[in-house]
């Protein structure tokens, strides 16, 4: 299986476009697949990587909830889960996407956190590098549907609640028993570094800042104008900053 980097924290700090800036690093520092992992019900990784979602997890919950009594060419409900599922994958040539999207009708979000489980297990054996950018909150490590990462990036902004959150976030992981590889603290959107206020939750949660990455207004450009993250310029600060987060943990060399 290859390696997973979940990354999570408050709504509003940041993630989808780290998750984006880390696709966009993976496939120019290493060699191997990568499969990018929308987790959010909003869906908002496919436009931050340029490309376009036609079908997500969400979408398919329906049929896996109501029984279904005649499957095509004798196939069995896994198998036809499998199916379906591989249908919601977008492809490109240098990584994959596939998005849990926001399920169909009433009811709650436990079945396709499910379904989305079994997709990420499966698939994750297929690619040497998996993205997950997840959902705001703790949902999807409390329930588990991000599996058990070889990074944990918990991003905070500059804000008191972000370090809250991210002080819960690893309480969470280490009550559930989650095994993490290794848990990387990064401040997000930084002008002048983070305010004694959040540095003191931060230590009260003995957790430390791995790195920081800018306020960038190249990133900022893009993603106002709905463009593909992918085309930020190589001297981007928020860029370099994200390249050199991943060798520090050593998930991509230098260069």
């Amino acid at each position: 299986m290859g390696k997973s980097i979940v990354v999570t924290g408050k709504g509003g700090s940041g993630k989808t476009v780290l998750s984006a800036l880390i696709v966009k690093a993976l496939m120019e520092r290493v060699s191997g697949t990568i499969l990018a992992v929308d987790a959010d019900p909003n869906c908002n990784l496919d436009r931050a990587l340029g490309v376009a979602v036609e079908q997500t997890v969400g979408s398919i919950r329906e049929d896996m909830i109501d029984e279904i009594t005649s499957l095509p060419g004798g196939m069995t409900k896994a198998e036809y889960l499998a199916y379906r599922t591989r249908e919601c994958l977008v492809e490109t040539d240098r990584f994959d996407l596939i998005a849990m999207g926001r399920p169909e009708g009433p009811g709650c979000y436990c079945y396709a956190n499910s379904i989305l489980r079994q997709v990420v297990d499966k698939l994750a054996k297929e690619y040497d590098y998996v993205v997950i950018d997840c959902e705001a909150g703790l949902e999807h490590l409390s329930r588990r549907t991000a599996g058990r990462p070889d990074y944990l990036v918990v991003v905070v902004d500059p804000s008191v609640r972000s370090a809250e959150t991210a002080r819960r976030v690893v309480e969470l992981t280490g009550s559930l028993g989650t095994p993490v590889g290794q848990t990387l603290i990064v401040a997000n959107r930084c002008r002048d570094g983070l305010s004694p206020a959040v540095r003191k939750v931060l230590q009260e949660g003995n957790l430390q800042v791995a790195a920081e990455v800018p306020e960038d207004e190249n990133v900022r450009a893009l993603d106002d104008a709905g463009e593909s993250l992918l085309k930020v310029p190589q001297d981007s600060p928020a860029y370099r900053a994200v390249r050199q987060i991943l060798q520090q943990a050593g998930i991509a060399e230098a260069g």
